[in-house]
C-alpha cells in the first residue's frame, strides 16, 4: 500500500481560476449581446456585480 504521510502539497489553481471566470464570463456576455443586445449585457453585469458584492459583504 502506499504510504499517505508523505504527500506533497497541492498546487495553488487560484489566478488559473480567476483567469478562467474571466474567459468565461467574456464569451457569455458576447453570446448574451449577440441574441439580445446590449441592454441584456448591461443588465447580466449589473446582476454579477450585485452577485459579487454579496459574497465581498458575507466574507467581510
Amino acid at each position: 500500500m502506499r504510504d499517505t504521510s508523505n504527500r506533497p502539497a497541492a498546487p495553488d489553481f487560484t489566478a488559473a481560476c480567476i483567469v478562467m471566470f474571466g474567459i468565461n464570463l467574456s464569451w457569455f456576455l458576447v453570446l448574451i449581446w449577440a441574441l439580445w443586445g446590449i441592454a441584456a449585457v448591461a443588465l447580466t453585469g449589473w446582476a454579477v456585480n450585485a452577485l459579487i458584492g454579496r459574497i465581498e459583504a458575507r466574507r467581510a
